[in-house]
């Protein structure tokens, strides 16, 4: 199995996080992850993979423009249709809007046919309703989180 992690990132904040879901991911089990900026995206693992969540900085309580016109412009090339995925979010200010950042991306992901989850509340604490949000100044406080979210998604991915 493969799982690829597509993420922006202005200050490496993203990055990080991204990188802490990978670590969960691959403690799942035999999964193969790789990460990449939009910058720099491998576009064959990603169509290759079985699962792709998707991540972005929140701007103005919502997706960066251009992780926007990243998905947009790239939505062909990617081929999601089918494939699992999900969503993830930084933030600087507490209620900042990754909310609708993430929504902006799960939305996204549906209309490319693709199978979205988050866990939700099925596996307690903590609850991950719709997808990790971390804030960009203390990221660091945020990797248990992120670990646990890429774990369970990981897990998921096994049983499908």
């Amino acid at each position: 199995m493969k799982a690829a992690i597509v993420y922006d990132s202005r200050t490496h904040t993203t990055e990080k996080a991204a990188a802490f879901m990978a670590e969960g991911i691959k403690a799942a089990g035999e999964i193969e992850v790789q990460c990449f900026n939009i910058d720099d995206v491998d576009f064959d693992f990603v169509t290759q993979s079985n699962m792709v969540i998707f991540g972005s900085p929140t701007y103005a309580a919502s997706v960066t423009g251009k992780m926007k016109n990243w998905l947009e412009g790239n939505a062909g090339k990617l081929k999601l249709a089918g494939k699992f995925g999900g969503a993830f979010a930084t933030e600087q200010y507490i209620h900042g809007g990754a909310e609708n950042t993430i929504n902006e991306l799960l939305v996204f992901m549906m209309v490319m046919g693709m199978m979205v989850y988050s866990g939700g509340s099925a596996y307690g604490k903590p609850v991950i309703h719709l997808g990790p949000v971390g804030m960009s100044q203390n990221i660091s406080d945020f990797k248990d989180l992120f670990v646990t979210y890429g774990e369970r998604m990981g897990q998921q991915l096994l049983k499908l």
